[in-house]
C-alpha cells in the first residue's frame, strides 16, 4: 500500500487565502499541532511507555487511600474525642458488635460466653476500651439489651485516626464476627462502615466499567463513526486516569485522599477525553474537508477547537479547585483528583491526539460505520456525527434557535419556569452524615445497624461525649459533675448520662459510682456520656448539641459524637462556601472576559449555570431524601437527609462540566460574530455548529455518570445521578433554548465592554495568536 502523503506542509495543499505566514498560521497552538505531528511517533511511544510505567506505581492506589475524610479535624466535635483519646484512653464507641444467643441474655452459658468474648477484645492491640451488657453493673446494663432479651450489645473503642481505626476493624472483625460459642456475632458502628464501604467502592468501580465499556463504545461508534477515531477518546481518557492516580498515589504519601477520588478520576476522565477529542476530531475532518494536507488540518484543529480545550480545560480545574478551601480531605480529594484529572486530558488532548492523527492522517475514517446506515453515496463526505448527514443535523439545531430567538421572552420564562420548579424540593433539604445506611440494605454492617436501631431502646452506638477539660474528680468536682449530670438528664432528647458519680435518668441518679465509673476521670479532667434518645442525625440531635454546648456547666466544655460532628461539619462548609463560589464565580467571570471581552457573558453563564444546578439540587432531594422514583436510580436507603458534602461537591464538579459547553459553544459564536457582526445570525449558525457535538458530548458524559449512579454506596449513586441529570439539562433546556433566548434578548449588548475593560482585553485577551 503506498504511504500516505497527506502530511505534507506544502501551500498548494492549503485552501485559498491561508499560509504559514498569515496569523492563523503564526498561531503557537498550531505550531505545537505542527510540531507534534512532525514528532508523532516519538510522541506516541513516551506516551506508551509512561502508560506502562504507570499501570505499576498507580495499580494499587485503592489499597493506599483512605475511606474517611468527612470531619474537620479543626472542629470542637474532634477536639473532644482527641481530648478523650489522649487523657482517658477511651472515647465514644466506634465499633459495635451485636451478640445474638438462642436463648435469654442471662442464662450461665450465654453470659460466660459474652464476659469471655469481652476479655478477649480487650486484649487485642488497637483497643482502646470495650463495654458489653455482661460487664456493666447491673443497673446500667438494661439499654445494652435488645427488647426480645437474646440479643446483647459489645461496644469498642478502637484507637488511632480513621485509617488505623478501619485497619484495626478490618483485622479484628473476621475473628470475633460469625459463631463464637453459643454466641452469633456480628458488627457495625464507624469502623465496620468505613471497612465495608472501602471494599464496596473497589468493587462497585470496577462493576461500573465492565457495565459501562460496551455501551460507550458503542455510542463511541456511532459519534465518532469510525472504529478509527472512535479509539482515539479511549487513548486519552486511559492516559489521564492512569496519570491522576499515579498521582493521587504520590500524595497519599503526604496527606490523605479520599478512596472515593478514583470514582470520580475515572468517571471524568472519560467524560472529558470523550468531550475533548470530539471537538479536536470533529474540527479536524472539517479541515480535511476544506483541503488541508494532514499536518495542517491537525495544527489548525488545535488552534480553533484546540485553544477551546485549553481554556474549557483551565475553566474545569478551577471551579474543582474551589474544594481545597474545605478542611475535609474527603472533598479536598475530588480537588487532587480533578485538577490532576482534567490537566492530563487536556495535555492528551493537545500533545496526545494530535501525535495519532498525525499517524492516522485520513484514514481517521478507517473502518466506517457509517456506510452500514448509508443507502448510497454522499458527496462531499460526512463530518462524524453518526448515521444522519451532518447538515441535517445541523438544521435542526439551526431552526431550533432561529424559533426560540423569534419568541426569546416566552421561551426564556418557560425554560426557567422549569428549572425553578425542579429546583423547589431543595428549599425542604435536610442535611445528614454517612453511616451505615450508605451501604446496600444487604451489606452485613447495614443490616446490623438497623436490627440495633428496631430493637434497642437507647442508642449507645451514637452517644454525645460531653468533656470537662478542667474539672476533675476531686471530691468538690465529683458535686459539681453530679449535678451537672442531674441537669442533662432531665434535657429532652436525653436517654441517660453515664459519668464519674454514676448514672443518671430523667433528672435523678438511677445508679451509684461503680467500677467502670472510674475511666470518667484522671488527671484533673473529667467526661460525661450523654446517650440520646433521638436520631442523631436530625434536627433534634443537632438541637441536643446546641443545648450541651450552650448550657450552664462547671467549666470549658467540649461536645463530640455523631450529631456534634453533624454540627460542626455544617458550620464549617456555610463558613467556607462563600469563598469557594467567590473563587469559582471570580475566576470564571475573569476567563470568560479573557476569552470573549464582554462584560455581560460572564455573568449570564454565571446565572444561567447557577439556575441549571438548583434543578439538579432539587432532583437531588425529591428522589434521595424523599425516596420518590427510587425504581428508576436502583434501591437505596431513604434516611430523609441528604450527606451534607454532596451538595458542595456536586456544584463544583456540575458547573465545571456545564462551562465546558458554555466555553465549545461561544467560541462558534464568536467566530461568526467576528466574520459577520451580526449577533443573531452568530447565535444561530453557533448553534447549528455545536448542537449536535454537545448533545452527543452530553449523552456520553450522561452515560459514563450513570456507570457511576450503579455503586451501592448512596452518596455515589447521588453523585452520579446528579451530575447526568446536569450535564442533560445544561446541554438542553439551557444551552439549546436558554442561551440563544438570552443572547437574543441581548442583542449586541452581548459583546459589550467599557472601553478601559475593551483595551485591557485587546492586551490581555485570549485569542488565537
Amino acid at each position: 500500500m503506498p504511504r500516505p502523503t497527506s502530511t505534507t506542509t506544502a501551500t498548494e495543499d492549503l485552501p485559498p487565502g491561508f499560509r504559514p505566514g498569515s496569523p492563523a498560521g503564526r498561531s503557537r497552538l498550531a505550531a505545537l499541532g505542527r510540531l507534534v505531528v512532525r514528532l508523532r511517533v516519538p510522541v506516541l511511544l513516551v506516551v506508551l511507555l509512561a502508560m506502562a510505567a504507570a499501570v505499576p506505581i498507580g495499580g494499587d492506589v485503592t489499597d493506599r487511600l483512605s475511606s474517611g475524610g468527612f470531619t474537620d479535624r479543626a472542629a470542637e466535635s474532634t477536639k473532644a474525642e482527641t481530648f478523650l483519646t489522649d487523657r482517658f484512653g477511651t472515647g465514644v464507641p466506634n465499633l459495635a458488635l451485636l451478640a445474638r444467643a438462642p436463648g435469654p441474655v442471662d442464662e450461665p452459658r450465654t453470659a460466660t460466653a459474652g464476659r469471655d468474648l469481652t476479655r478477649r477484645l480487650a486484649q487485642e492491640p488497637g483497643v482502646l476500651s470495650v463495654t458489653s451488657y455482661w460487664t456493666v453493673p447491673h443497673d446500667s446494663a438494661a439499654p445494652l439489651k435488645a427488647r426480645d432479651g437474646r440479643s446483647a450489645l459489645v461496644l469498642l473503642r478502637l484507637g488511632g485516626d480513621e485509617d488505623q481505626v478501619r485497619t484495626t476493624a478490618k483485622r479484628l472483625s473476621p475473628h470475633v464476627t460469625g459463631r463464637q460459642g453459643v454466641l452469633q456475632v456480628s458488627a457495625t458502628g464507624f469502623a465496620q462502615v468505613a471497612v465495608e464501604v472501602q471494599q464496596r467502592s473497589q468493587q462497585d468501580l470496577f462493576r461500573a466499567e465492565a457495565y459501562a465499556a460496551p455501551v460507550i463504545l458503542l455510542i463511541l461508534l456511532f459519534v465518532f463513526g469510525s472504529a478509527a477515531a472512535a479509539v482515539l477518546p479511549l487513548l486519552i481518557g486511559v492516559f489521564s486516569i492512569l496519570g491522576t492516580f499515579v498521582v493521587l498515589r504520590v500524595l497519599s504519601e503526604l496527606t490523605s485522599v479520599s478512596i472515593f477520588a478514583t470514582n470520580i478520576t475515572t468517571a471524568l476522565g472519560l467524560g472529558l477525553a470523550i468531550d475533548y477529542s470530539l471537538f479536536i476530531v470533529t474540527r479536524y475532518r472539517e479541515e480535511l474537508a476544506r483541503g488541508l494536507g494532514t499536518t495542517e488540518a491537525v495544527a489548525q484543529s488545535v488552534r480553533t477547537a484546540g485553544r477551546t480545550v485549553l481554556f474549557s480545560a483551565l475553566t474545569v480545574a478551577l471551579s474543582l479547585s474551589a474544594l481545597m478551601v474545605f478542611p475535609l480531605y474527603f472533598l479536598r480529594s475530588f480537588a487532587y483528583a480533578g485538577v490532576a484529572v482534567v490537566t492530563l486530558a487536556a495535555f492528551a488532548a493537545l500533545v496526545v491526539l494530535p501525535a495519532a492523527l498525525g499517524l492516522l492522517g485520513p484514514r481517521i475514517d478507517a473502518l466506517d460505520v457509517r456506510r452500514l446506515f448509508r443507502r448510497g453515496p454522499r458527496p462531499g463526505g460526512d463530518q462524524g456525527m453518526g448515521a444522519a448527514p451532518a447538515a441535517k443535523n445541523g438544521a435542526f439545531w439551526h431552526r431550533l434557535a432561529s424559533a426560540v430567538m423569534r419568541r426569546p421572552v416566552l421561551c426564556a420564562i418557560a425554560v426557567v419556569a422549569v428549572l425553578v420548579v425542579l429546583g423547589l424540593p431543595f428549599t425542604r433539604v435536610s442535611f445528614g452524615m454517612v453511616d451505615d445506611r450508605v451501604l446496600p440494605a444487604d451489606a452485613p454492617a447495614h443490616r446490623t445497624a438497623q436490627f440495633v436501631r428496631e430493637e434497642f431502646a437507647s442508642r449507645e452506638s451514637s452517644a454525645l461525649s460531653v468533656v470537662l477539660p478542667t474539672v476533675g474528680d476531686s471530691s468538690g468536682d465529683r458535686g459539681r459533675v453530679a449535678v451537672y449530670a442531674t441537669r442533662l438528664s432531665g434535657l429532652p432528647g436525653v436517654a441517660r448520662v453515664d459519668t464519674v458519680t454514676g448514672s443518671y435518668i430523667a433528672g435523678r441518679q438511677m445508679a451509684p459510682p461503680s467500677a467502670a465509673s472510674a475511666s470518667f476521670g484522671a488527671g484533673g479532667a473529667s467526661w460525661l456520656s450523654v446517650v440520646p434518645s433521638v436520631e442523631p442525625y436530625s434536627s433534634a440531635g443537632t438541637a441536643l448539641v446546641d443545648r450541651l454546648r450552650t448550657g450552664r456547666a462547671p467549666g470549658p466544655v467540649l461536645v463530640g459524637g455523631d450529631a456534634a460532628v453533624l454540627q460542626d461539619t455544617r458550620g464549617t462548609l456555610v463558613s467556607r462556601l462563600p469563598v469557594a463560589m467567590l473563587i469559582i464565580g471570580a475566576t470564571t467571570m475573569v476567563l470568560l472576559f479573557l476569552f470573549t471581552g464582554s462584560v455581560l457573558i460572564p455573568v449570564k453563564a454565571v446565572l444561567l449555570n447557577v439556575l441549571s444546578l438548583s434543578a439538579t439540587f432539587g432532583a437531588m432531594v425529591y428522589v434521595f431524601q424523599e425516596g420518590h422514583l427510587r425504581a428508576l436510580v436502583g434501591g437505596f436507603t431513604v434516611t430523609g437527609s441528604v450527606e451534607i458534602t454532596m451538595p458542595v461537591l456536586m456544584f463544583c464538579v456540575a458547573f465545571g462540566l456545564s462551562m465546558d459547553y458554555e466555553v465549545f459553544l461561544l467560541s462558534r459564536i464568536k467566530e461568526v460574530y467576528a466574520e459577520t457582526g451580526d449577533n443573531t445570525l452568530a447565535v444561530a449558525i453557533g448553534l447549528e455548529r455545536t448542537g449536535r457535538l454537545v448533545s452527543a458530548a452530553a449523552a456520553l458524559v450522561a452515560v459514563v455518570m450513570i456507570a457511576l449512579a450503579t455503586s451501592g454506596i448512596t452518596f455515589l449513586k447521588l453523585l452520579g445521578v446528579g451530575l447526568a441529570l446536569a450535564v442533560l439539562l445544561d446541554a438542553t433546556l439551557v444551552r439549546g433554548i436558554l442561551v440563544p433566548a438570552v443572547m437574543r434578548l441581548a442583542g449586541r449588548a452581548n459583546w459589550w465592554a467599557p472601553p478601559p475593560l475593551r483595551r485591557l482585553h485587546d492586551r490581555l485577551g485570549l485569542s488565537e495568536e
